[in-house]
């Protein structure tokens, strides 16, 4: 029997990270976690874990050493827009200095293969056309920024050190499995679609909609929402291009359709049968009118084809965890 390709999966405790584990597991690959647990969730881990910070490049590299590890999955960092302006040197420490210390770590140890979490954020605030690769990165908040640094150092270690590494810009991850077993779980929940459910369900009295007047057809923000499960077997698609010897690139992970906020509560509305209290607040700083993927060239490379991101599907997966992770206030 061929041996299972071991990889080390950072973050992989947290919402996107336990589903790609999920997903490794169903193609036959073994996933190592490696997760200081800030954020993520013992219960969500599938595999073995160390728990472990992104700075300690020792612990990073002796447990890709220990484990055997043929390439990195790179999930671990933060990722709140707001919160990264309001502490720029959290989301540079965490996200560019823990990813150098991770490829240092990978350097010394001789893995050259990662797939790299990366953000539409990097584009900054676009035009309403859905956006290709080749579009210029320009991000307006720390947040994106911090990951469009980690995409040039990439590229730089491609070419300086023979890296594979392939750059998944995703949108709005959004849904949850289909089990039921996993989803979308914060302490501090800042993302619209569980937080307006959670608003449902009475566990947020304070909900809103930030800004009403973008210059979109109903002056809320535009979003692509994709499917975590759709982005998890990107993850794969692309890890198995690494380890055939692919040099890796950035690619875009969405659906090409976008969808405003008050569209967001319509379809919730659909799903539930009752509307989502709220109120509007002014827009906050950091956030773009439009942000909609070109998914073509990840559907050309990766043969991507997200057969779970239609908005039905997400709200219907969302509402069902969210029902058993936070049950309805009495």
């Amino acid at each position: 029997m061929t041996e299972q390709p071991i990889v080390l999966v950072t973050g992989g405790a947290g919402y996107i990270g336990s589903h790609c584990c999920r997903a490794l597991i169903a193609a036959g690959y073994k996933p190592v976690v490696y997760d200081n647990l800030s954020t993520g969730h013992r219960n969500f881990v599938a595999g073995p874990l160390i728990v472990g910070d992104l700075l300690d490049t020792r612990l990073l590299a002796q447990s890709l050493a220990e484990s055997r590890a043929s390439a990195v999955i790179h999930f671990a960092a933060a990722s709140l827009v707001g919160e990264s302006v309001a502490d720029p040197q959290k989301y540079y420490s965490n996200n560019f200095q823990g990813t150098l210390s991770l490829l240092q770590a990978m350097r010394e140890v001789g893995v050259r293969a990662i797939v790299c979490s990366s953000t539409g954020a990097v584009y900054g605030n676009a035009d309403s056309k859905a956006l290709p690769e080749d579009f210029p990165c320009s991000p307006i908040n720390p947040y994106g920024a911090s990951k469009w640094m980690i995409e040039r150092m990439l590229a730089d270690y491609r070419d300086a050190y023979g890296f594979g590494a392939f750059c998944l810009r995703y949108f709005n991850a959004s849904g949850a499995d289909a089990s039921g077993e996993i989803g979308e779980l914060r302490d501090n929940e800042t993302h619209l679609i569980p937080r307006a459910m959670m608003a449902l369900q009475g566990h947020v009295g304070d909900f809103a909609v930030f800004g009403d007047d973008y210059d979109t057809p109903d002056g809320t923000a535009i979003r692509d929402y994709i499917h975590v499960t759709d982005l998890a077997a990107a993850h794969v698609a692309a890890l198995r291009l690494l380890l055939e010897g692919h040099s890796g690139c950035s690619l875009n992970l969405g659906t090409g359709s976008g969808f405003s906020v008050h569209e967001i509560l319509k379809a919730i509305r659909s799903e539930t049968g009752r509307d989502v209290p709220h109120v509007i607040k002014p827009r906050r700083s950091g956030d773009p009118t439009y942000l909609v993927a070109d998914p073509t060239a990840a559907r050309n490379m990766l043969n991507f084809s997200p057969g779970h991101s239609d908005l039905a599907t997400i709200i219907r997966t969302a509402w069902a965890w969210h029902q058993k992770a936070h049950p309805l206030k009495a």
